[in-house]
């Protein structure tokens, strides 16, 4: 996974996007923890929407 946040945030959205029905899924098959990735998208003001299956 990308560590710059913005690349990391472009990367994170298209997967979900391509490959994945959900943050969950991704984590799982990324081998990352959902609390660290959300907390690294939310330091730079961005909030997952499970609606829309990204972050905005």
């Amino acid at each position: 996974m990308p560590k710059d946040p913005f690349i990391l945030l472009s990367y994170v959205n298209t997967k979900l996007r391509d490959q994945y029905p959900s943050l969950e899924e991704l984590c799982s098959a990324e081998c990352v923890s959902i609390g660290e990735l959300t907390e690294t998208l939310s330091a730079v003001g961005f909030e997952y929407d499970e609606k829309q299956n990204r972050f905005i």
